[in-house]
């Protein structure tokens, strides 16, 4: 028989579930290994009680007359923790009821009330609602000013070209977030806690390639930003492949060493559990580049507030060094301030604040993106301005012409 799966899941709940299921799967072989076992003579009912699994705890066979006790199932999401021992007697009708009951005797948890379950199903789907909305806000945004970028030639640079990467990484994820949702909750009947398709696996490769990409490009601007200070708002256009590099190249190698450990290793459920030791092939890497990023944004502020305040700089070269604090201080919330909070934590403790910080503000952080970087950028306005300026004229001369065409007709 295969060895029961590991106990390894995203949710405590699913934790629950694949406890029991393993102390079913060692229950059920011991049933198996007895009905192979050659019976004793003598008359059935003379010859006790078989191994049985209730659905909570296995009981051993006993002769007919004897009893047994068992502890409490060691699950403290579901059952208080309790010394008192659940007993059955082994009747000539079969086992006898669990005395005392489960619920009596192992303190259930009021938790598991329907009304609480239907509290956490309607916050849950509040949650899918507001973050679908929030990556959808942030696409639209995104996609709109990849394009400004891309179609006005006077924003054509290195540093717009940084922002554009940085765009699509926060495109992927919000893609990846919403691929995820359709192949692991596309089907309400499905086993979530025992998923283990190809299709899910893909997805969720997909989006910690999508995640990691994500802060990496992020430390790509907080690269390029000290870059421009030690330059002297010179930048070297060689730069940008070592960038890309960084930014694509870096998370495609931890993706690929995470996926072929897990294929080698841990090749079970969807591998969406946080609790195994290798989900730090991912969340390492992540805090690597969240540290670099505050060490930068330390110097980033020294080297500031030294050219602001030194004599020698001329007040042109000031309010470049200014406007570049300006941005560099809007730069704080996407440092990764709240990844380093809660990874100091366990994974399933504060659900409720980590999955709002990480799913609800988390997918509107490509619209705030876009915002600073874009839409509120006086390049871009002034260029929009420019070329909008440009049209209106080019739209009165054309009506013009037409119009002393038709009167010269």
């Amino acid at each position: 028989a295969s060895p029961p799966p590991k106990v390894q899941a995203t949710h405590p709940d699913c934790s629950i579930i694949l406890y029991f299921q393993q102390q079913e799967a060692d229950c059920l072989e011991i049933i198996r290994r007895e009905s192979q076992t050659p019976a004793s003579p003598g008359p059935p009912r003379q010859q006790g009680c078989l191994t049985h699994w209730d659905g909570v705890s296995c009981w051993g066979a006993v002769p007919l007359g004897q009893s047994r006790a068992v502890s409490c199932p060691d699950i403290l999401h579901i059952f208080k923790k309790s010394k008192a021992l659940i007993q059955r007697n082994c009747t000539e009708s079969g086992w006898s009821s669990p005395s005392p009951a489960y619920d009596t005797a192992c303190e259930l948890e009021d938790s598991s009330s329907s009304n609480d379950t239907e509290a956490k199903a309607s916050y849950f789907v509040t949650m899918k609602v507001l973050y679908t909305c929030g990556y959808s806000t942030s696409l639209a945004a995104l996609f709109l000013a990849i394009g400004i970028f891309s179609c006005f030639r006077k924003l054509h640079c290195t540093r717009n070209s940084i922002h554009i990467h940085f765009f699509s990484s926060f495109i992927l994820r919000g893609v990846a977030v919403l691929v995820k949702d359709s192949v692991l909750f596309s089907d309400a009947s499905a086993d979530h806690c025992t998923m283990s398709t190809v299709s899910c696996k893909a997805a969720i490769t997909f989006f910690q390639y999508s995640v990691l990409a994500n802060f990496y490009w992020l430390l790509v601007e907080g690269l390029y930003l000290q870059t421009l200070l030690l330059l002297t708002f010179t930048s070297d256009k060689s730069y940008i492949w070592w960038y890309i590099l960084i930014g694509w190249g870096v998370p495609m190698l931890t993706v690929c060493t995470w996926v072929l450990t897990r294929l080698q290793y841990d090749n079970h459920g969807c591998w969406d559990d946080h609790s195994s030791l290798y989900w730090w092939l991912i969340k390492a890497p992540i805090l690597l580049a969240i540290f670099v990023n505050f060490l930068i944004f330390l110097n980033v502020t020294r080297m500031l507030a030294q050219k602001i305040w030194s004599p020698d700089i001329s007040k042109s070269y000031k309010q470049q060094y200014m406007r570049l604090t300006k941005s560099t201080l809007l730069l704080i919330p996407l440092f990764g301030v709240h990844y380093v909070v809660f990874a100091l934590f366990p994974e399933h403790t504060g659900v409720a604040p980590r999955l709002y910080f990480e799913l609800v503000l988390g997918s509107y952080q490509g619209f705030l993106v876009a915002l600073l970087y874009c839409f509120l950028n006086g390049e871009v306005q002034a260029e929009i301005k420019r070329n909008w300026g440009k049209w209106q004229s080019s739209m009165e001369s054309n009506v013009f012409n037409l119009v002393t065409q038709d009167f010269t007709a």
